[in-house]
């Protein structure tokens, strides 16, 4: 064969690839705070007030817990054995224990020329418990929580975990939780489940949760069946979803369709030239979508120690995550050449996603979907009325809403409607529990609320709706079988008088 003697090209990771590559999409994890980066050499990366680079990561195993030394490097941590009982000598109880600030010999001076000296968290935090003239008294509990506390503070331990649904949806629900409508995580895995999301599914989802319910699904379904998503606006919002860090394979089943159109496709008025307008209104958003983040990338880079200065007094823009641009072929400015070869190439894309969006088009049209998924922050009524159209009977839908309000109105609108059965409007209720040693408990704090759920099972609608002639024909059946016969009258007999 003459491709047998060509180089294979770079091959997407198997499921059972568990080591760090150049480029990957990972989730640096600190006790319960979490961020996704992209892996890239020389890249710095600030992440709790801590700044290094990913280039000692690549080649280890996801999982492996990572410690912050000088200049940025990051160095494998070493399982050290437990101390032994000889060194926790622990009082009884702390009431005798007097917080008066003088307890700690060591003062920030000192502390600050052993960071300079460049001895490690561990150590700092070994001199700050022999330097403690109350830290023997206090119980072992106590003792335990002020080293924990120490820790968090002194040692800079950073462990890289795979990106998962469960992981993504804590950590946005716990940074941004504006940007996914408030959607908690024990949410999300009720929606996934009711929805019957599973390999092979044709699957219809509209959500405004900057693509993290889509992430979800896609990583559910394993690259297996075909996902459509609707969008507002220019183009569909893909953040969280490139923080999955999805082969290429998973991304030839994902479909999206305007959802402006939608109406259109119902009326049967669709045409390929309603879409002519389309491509260059999104196309735009994305040329200057990828021109802000060259920007703000090459900014960032270029000031650094002001980024840095601007993180520690604003920790919300520290915790902004970066959106990367998923075309594979999008290329910078310096790299497009004439502006001719420009043009073509932005024309080129331009066809690509107009077949795509006509793909979809023709995918919607068989209504026959084997589920709908509704996030988003419009209100769900009129969304849900006019997509229960594309999905096959007996098929799940569910419908997620902040607020329940709308969902009864939704609710009683498809009573109304009809075919529809088993609908239920639900709430879940989240507890964390502390699980220690003689000291599990409930947490002290909880979420209120992580939103609401409206789900319900397609049923096909009565043939007499659909057929006209059916209707009229069952008309007059109904006025045959109405009329009642009238009533007999018995004759009374005529008395001569």
């Amino acid at each position: 064969m003459e491709g047998s003697g060509e180089l294979p090209g770079p091959q997407p990771p198997h499921p059972g690839d568990h080591r760090i590559r150049d480029g990957d999409f990972v989730v640096l994890k600190r006790e319960d705070v979490f961020k996704a980066v992209q892996v890239q050499r020389r890249k710095k990366v600030t992440f709790e007030k801590q700044w290094f680079y990913l280039d000692n990561v690549i080649g280890h195993s996801y999982g492996t817990t990572f410690e912050v030394t000088n200049g940025g490097s990051l160095q494998p941590k070493k399982k050290k054995e437990e101390p032994t009982s000889e060194t926790k000598e622990a009082g009884t109880d702390n009431r005798n224990i007097i917080d008066d600030g003088k307890s700690q010999k060591l003062t920030q001076d000192d502390i600050k020329a052993l960071k300079d000296k460049g001895i490690k968290g561990e150590e700092i935090v070994q001199q700050l418990i022999e330097n403690s003239t109350t830290f023997r008294d206090k119980t072992e509990f106590a003792q335990d929580k002020y080293i924990k506390k120490k820790k968090k503070k002194y040692e800079a331990i950073i462990t890289v975990v795979k990106p998962s649904t469960r992981i993504l949806s804590i950590m946005y629900y716990a940074r941004e939780p504006g940007k996914i409508n408030h959607m908690r995580y024990d949410t999300l895995a009720q929606m996934l489940t009711l929805g019957n999301v599973r390999a092979g599914n044709k699957m219809i989802v509209m959500e405004t949760c900057a693509g993290l319910v889509l992430g979800a699904m896609m990583e559910r379904m394993g690259g297996f069946g075909s996902i459509i998503q609707l969008y507002p606006g220019g183009g569909p919002v893909r953040a969280a979803t490139a923080c999955f860090g999805f082969p290429k394979s998973f991304l030839s089943g994902l479909y999206d369709f305007p959802l402006n159109k939608v109406d259109s496709l119902l009326n049967g008025t669709f045409s390929a030239e309603m879409l002519s307008s389309e491509p260059k209104d999104s196309a735009s958003v994305e040329e200057s979508n990828g021109t802000l983040e060259e920007k703000q990338t090459s900014e960032q880079e270029n000031e650094d120690s002001v980024a840095e200065a601007q993180e520690s007094h604003h920790p919300l823009e520290q915790e902004r995550m970066e959106i990367i641009s998923q075309d594979p072929e999008y290329k910078e400015p310096k790299e497009r050449g004439s502006k001719k070869d420009y043009i073509q190439e932005k024309q080129r894309r331009q066809e690509e996603q107009r077949k795509r969006h006509l793909e979809a088009a023709a995918l919607l049209s068989e209504r026959n979907s084997d589920g709908l998924i509704v996030a988003s922050r419009f209100h769900p009524t009129p969304l849900l009325l006019s997509l229960l159209d594309f999905v096959a009977p007996s098929r799940p839908f569910v419908v997620y809403c902040q607020y329940k309000e709308p969902l009864l109105e939704c609710y009683t609108k498809l009573r109304e409607r009809g075919g529809v059965i088993n609908l239920r409007l639900s709430e879940t209720w989240l507890r964390n529990y502390q699980v220690l040693p003689d000291r599990s408990h409930p947490k002290l704090l909880m979420s209120g609320g992580g939103g609401y759920l409206l789900s319900g099972f397609t049923v096909a609608m009565d043939n007499l709706k659909a057929d006209p002639s059916l209707k009229s024909n069952a008309s007059t059946l109904e006025s045959h079988t109405t009329e009642e016969p009238a009533a007999k009258k018995r004759k009374c007999p005529e008395s001569d008088s």
